[in-house]
């Protein structure tokens, strides 16, 4: 599949090193844009007062060729070797699909009223599809047999299925307009 890979990193800095880090995870970014493939990149970092000491990154990219190329890479491995004073153990590495990566916009996230309205227009066909269909057959079953089954088919038919399709329907309404632009990407 040639689709976009969102992936979310997970870093936990040395006690005194956050600005540090944050400085240099902006520097960083700007730098990792002249790589090929690299959509987009977000700094999530923990709430005033937090004792976390977990940063968060989510990159975007056009596909998973270009995802293995990025790590690969000699820029990417010198930006490890310039964090690790700043960090400590590995990090935490995960790509994010299905429901979390519906709305994951490589430029700004859709507004929250139109991910209900696009999330709305998925979940009624299918629950109304599921009722029709395999409804009769679970009715019978006890109260929480018949919801997790139920549910079971909600969740995998919107995960792999139908939010992908309205996404993509949708994906010109969803996305803000062009003038508005995300701190970190391109």
């Amino acid at each position: 599949m040639n689709e976009p890979i969102h992936v979310a990193i997970t870093r936990r800095i040395k006690p005194g090193c956050e600005a540090e880090f944050q400085t240099a995870l902006q520097e960083f970014f700007r730098t990792s844009f002249a790589h090929t493939g690299v959509h987009g990149a977000s700094m999530l970092v923990p709430p005033p007062g937090s004792p976390s000491p977990e940063f968060g990154i989510l990159r975007t990219f056009a596909n998973a060729q270009q995802r293995d190329d990025f790590y690969a890479s000699l820029m990417f491995k010198a930006w490890e070797e310039r964090i690790k004073p700043l960090t400590e153990g590995t990090p935490e590495y995960r790509e994010l699909t299905g429901l979390e990566a519906w709305f994951r916009n490589p430029h700004n996230p859709p507004p929250r009223w139109k991910m209900a309205i696009a999330t709305y227009a998925g979940v009624l066909p299918v629950v109304m599809g599921l009722s029709l269909t395999i409804g009769p057959t679970v009715r019978p079953l006890n109260f929480v047999l018949n919801n997790a089954i139920f549910n079971a088919c909600v969740v995998a038919l919107l995960t792999w299925l139908v939010m992908p399709l309205i996404t993509r329907a949708l994906r010109g309404w969803l996305q803000p307009k062009p003038n508005i632009k995300h701190e970190y990407n391109r």
